[in-house]
């Protein structure tokens, strides 16, 4: 028969151990997907060529996830704010005016662990 010491301390590390899954996996389950979104602003004006975006930005050494047609823009995918508020300002001086470039931090799915 166990005493009402020892399932105290089966209770602590039961707890324990839920507490070390929550530390784990809190981190995925908040998440967020940094990104960019450049839209004309103006009619008859075209979107920018993605690869053309892509080179100007890793030239300034801004690491980009990918470069996507969404809708009517352009989603740029980066790998932190920092990131983003550097590709914006690169971004705002190489293209001419008619575009918005606007920021963007979206959650992303649980994938049940973190990169």
């Amino acid at each position: 028969m166990t005493t009402p010491r020892s399932r105290w301390q089966y209770a602590l590390i039961v707890a324990l151990a839920l507490l070390a899954l929550c530390v784990f996996f809190l981190p995925a389950m908040v998440r967020t997907e940094t990104e960019l979104r450049i839209r004309s602003t103006q009619q008859g004006l075209s979107l920018p060529d993605g690869f053309y975006v892509y080179q100007r930005l890793d030239a300034r050494g801004i690491r980009i996830k990918s470069i996507t047609p969404e809708g009517d823009g352009l989603v740029i995918r980066l790998d932190s704010p920092q990131q983003q508020l550097l590709a914006r300002e690169t971004l705002q001086a190489i293209l001419p005016p008619g575009y918005s470039i606007a920021l963007s931090e979206l959650p992303l799915p649980a994938t049940g662990y973190a990169n």
